[in-house]
């Protein structure tokens, strides 16, 4: 596509953006919903309208060449992203589940599932591409450094029982015969082909002849056949044409055009950064002077016509008030002269009224909260990008839409744009520079005319408002103050903690898309959620806020999440996924990695601020625990005792409440057993709990398509996939992986020519694991029912909070007393 064509793009979002803006900010506020299907349906469809959207804005971004253009374009896709982020919690609040069913609002806007897909902006690691490589070196430096310096461990010597030694034996001497009786059988067929071949003669020639001829047309008329029924099918539909299967030329094309586009954007953002240095230095350098006499000469009229109208000279506006902007102001100076006393007035009738507004604001609260229980109902939460969206949209409608771009084809900077915001730039530094002078100035004016008048001089200063001095909150203590940031990465590399990634993104997370979730609902039967729902909310929470500074700062904090299901899900792959979606450092503290490592409390102490000022320095940072359970354990076991694995129950929630909006830095705990650990302590360190399921029967036939494929086997009709998913219920993505690798191996791979893969193949391993049964995820479910959110939903759905919500103040009491 054309850069014209990624603007009239633009142009039609910003179009659906407006009309969706209208729809949030209305006139007069809506009145609340009374009907909670009917407020989370609206909400959904919000939800969905703002993903495409964010679809679209993201390519966008991503091939528009003009640096200011993309600079807007940015503003309003993180405020995207950031009402998507308070859209979803909207619903997480009012359905009261993680996971949200949404195929009929897709039917109704006539969109498909990929639709919903919720894309991961590419600027998360474009723009940040030379300092993440820098960290990655950095890192794989130091584990070169350590695996070096590491001293090899000594061989042990595995005790074995004589069994196992008698196996061993009775094997390699079996395999001995078998070599040998090889060896014999391959002599034989050589001696009887010898022999056959002594006795040619005109008959023998003619019998080879019919054989090669019957092979040959087997062999033609086989191959003929297959590409007949192959024919067919692309015919009928039923199959993908081969030719639309490999990358056509066109695709290629325009890959190429892509990377060339980019290679655009650098090279026009390095002379856009060029000329806003040029043209700063060249606006100081011409208007500077002439922007000082202006502002001086305005500011020595208005002294005059202050004193012209009241009799003396005004006092000069203070830097906290604006300085002399407030001057420029369309107030006389009488009007202003009144407001400057009013403002000192009040400033020293706020001391002894501390009681009285105190008293003042718990009436208005109270009032508030009373006027909030009369009017019953279902109200969108306050967002914090509304506003900034609203802002984009301004700016694009009032600048960009109508702004005539034909000389500017190659889609270069525009230089009168950077001397517009320089301008102001300049103007307050100047203004800053003249409030000096002219308060300067001000009082000699003022011991001028007070001399003359033979009055006492009145001086200008003024006490500066004392800090208003409540409790000083305490600073946390820098333990590591006199460290560089190079040797705490390498002594964390060196215990283990902070650990390298696993290449893996989250799109190799394989699942299909929930087509009867709400259709269950609609029974009263809870669905179990997709793969992909997994994949969609593990985007929200984790990839999305940790990308973009700007998100993270204004959207729901959410500081540690939970991932909880069976063993093999994929909870660990999740992990590193968001790390290498965002460019994130991984760091582990499971209770198994730090047992032994960092002992006594003071020891504990040192990691733990070691582990979160490098993670700070380094954000995003990702802090992963793996077996969240241990930490929290009822009881510990005999076995585990020893490692001491509840140290950090104490000590790692207090170093949570540190981390702020401004750090990029999620906690991320892993559990296959949370029925072993203490529901109400878990659920206070994790505000984010996600239940992943075992895959379901359209997850599990993409699962078996593509883990096959990417081993190096190759599906075809003989390989009956639906059946294969239908008896691999309850198997996990990981259980799949084991089966996978131990069929598709490197010599079964080469026989495939000649007999390919089957069904009956994998039956047999797959056997030999134990699944995960309908027992251990009821099991799940349960546990899961006992969380907050689980609570929640179930009083939702048995309508006791509806019976309990209009029992209130004095009507709880009397009940009470009944």
């Amino acid at each position: 596509m054309s850069q014209r064509a990624y603007n009239e793009l633009w142009a039609d979002v910003q179009q659906e953006l407006g009309r969706l803006l209208t729809e949030e900010l209305p006139a007069e506020p809506p009145l609340p919903e009374k009907d909670r299907v009917v407020f989370f349906q609206r909400v959904a469809v919000l939800y969905m309208r703002y993903i495409q959207i964010f679809r679209q804005l993201e390519t966008i971004y991503d091939q528009v060449v003009h640096p200011q253009k993309r600079r807007v374009i940015r503003a309003i896709l993180d405020g995207v992203i950031g009402r998507l982020l308070e859209l979803k919690n909207e619903m997480v609040e009012k359905e009261f589940s993680e996971y949200h069913y949404m195929d009929d609002v897709l039917h109704d806007l006539k969109l498909r599932p990929e639709d919903l897909e919720i894309p991961i902006p590419r600027y998360f690691i474009t723009e940040c591409s030379k300092v993440l490589q820098e960290r990655k070196s950095m890192v794989t430096d130091i584990l070169k450094m350590v695996e070096v310096t590491a001293s090899p461990e000594p061989l042990r010597v595995k005790d074995m029982s004589p069994e196992e030694a008698i196996k061993i034996i009775q094997i390699a001497e079996r395999a001995r015969q078998g070599r040998l009786r090889a060896k014999l059988n391959e002599e034989s067929r050589n001696m009887n082909m010898m022999s056959r071949t002594k006795e040619s003669g005109t008959a023998a020639i003619d019998m080879a002849a019919v054989c090669i001829q019957k092979v040959w047309r087997g062999y033609v008329e086989r191959k003929r056949i297959k590409i007949a029924r192959d024919e067919e099918m692309i015919f009928l539909g039923m199959t993908m044409d081969p030719k639309y299967q490999v990358p056509c030329p066109a695709e290629v094309t325009a890959q190429a055009s892509e990377a060339c586009t980019r290679m655009k954007q650098q090279e026009h953002e390095e002379e856009y950064q060029k000329s806003i240095v040029a043209v700063t230095k060249q606006l100081r350098d011409i208007e500077g002077h002439d922007i000082s006499k202006t502002m001086k000469d305005q500011i020595r009229q208005w002294f005059i016509e202050c004193r012209d109208a009241t009799g003396s000279f005004p006092d000069y506006p203070d830097e906290e008030d604006g300085g002399s902007c407030l001057i420029f102001a369309e107030k006389n100076p009488q009007q202003l002269k009144e407001e400057i006393a009013a403002k000192e007035e009040e400033e020293a009738n706020n001391k002894p009224k501390g009681k009285e507004e105190k008293t003042e604001k718990a009436k208005k609260v109270k009032g508030n909260a009373e006027e909030e229980e009369e009017e019953a109902g279902l109200k969108m939460l306050p967002s914090a990008f509304l506003s900034d969206l609203e802002a984009g949209n301004k700016n694009f409608v009032d600048f960009w839409q109508s702004r005539n771009e034909s000389k500017n084809f190659i889609q270069r900077h525009e230089v009168e744009l950077i001397k517009e915001e320089k301008r102001k730039i300049i103007e307050a530094e100047i203004r800053v520079q003249v409030d000096e002078q002219m308060r300067q100035e001000l009082t000699e004016w003022k011991l001028v005319v007070d001399k003359d008048k033979g009055g006492k001089a009145k001086g200008n200063a003024k006490k500066k408002k004392g800090s208003k001095s409540g409790k000083k909150k305490k600073k946390e203590k820098d333990l590591t103050a006199d460290r560089t940031l190079e040797s705490l990465c390498q002594e964390l590399v060196e215990q283990g903690l902070l650990k390298k990634p696993k290449n893996v993104g989250l799109q190799d997370y394989l699942g299909d898309y929930s087509y009867l979730g709400t259709t269950l609902r609609q029974y009263s039967i809870e669905p179990m959620p997709s793969l992909s729902d997994v994949r969609q909310v593990l985007t929200l929470y984790g990839i999305l806020p940790l990308g973009s500074q700007e998100v993270h700062e204004k959207a729901p904090l959410i500081k540690a999440i939970l991932l909880t299901g069976p063993a093999g899900v994929g909870k660990k792959m999740l992990v590193h996924a968001i790390c290498n979606e965002t460019g994130a450092n991984l760091f582990d503290l499971s209770p198994l990695n730090t047992a032994g490592k960092y002992p006594g409390k003071s020891g504990l102490a040192m990691m733990l601020h070691i582990v979160f000022k490098v993670a700070r320095l380094l954000q995003p940072s990702v802090i992963w625990i793996g077996d969240a359970e241990k930490m929290f354990y009822k009881k510990i076991p005999k076995e585990e005792k020893e490692l001491d694995p509840k140290r950090l129950k104490k000590d790692l929630p207090k170093s949570l409440k540190l981390i702020k909006g401004e750090d990029r830095v999620l906690i991320v705990g892993t559990t296959k057993d949370p029925l072993s650990a203490d529901i109400k302590t878990l659920c206070k360190m994790y505000s984010k709990i996600i239940l992943i399921p075992r895959p379901d029967y359209g997850s599990r036939y993409i699962l078996w398509k593509q883990l096959i494929t990417k081993q190096g086997g190759e599906v075809t009709k003989a390989l009956d996939l639906s059946s294969l998913a239908k008896i691999s219920d309850g198997y996990t993505p990981g259980h799949m992986v084991q089966v996978i690798q131990s069929v598709v191996t490197k010599r079964r791979i080469m026989q495939l020519a000649n007999r390919p893969l089957t069904a009956a193949e994998f039956v047999a391993p797959l056997a030999k694991i134990d699944p995960v049964f309908q027992e251990e995820e009821e099991a799940f479910k349960n546990w899961y029912a006992k969380t907050p959110l689980g609570k929640k939903r179930i009083k939702a759905a048995t309508g006791k909070e509806e019976e309990e919500a209009p029992i209130k103040g004095k009507d709880a009491k009397n009940k009470g007393k009944k």
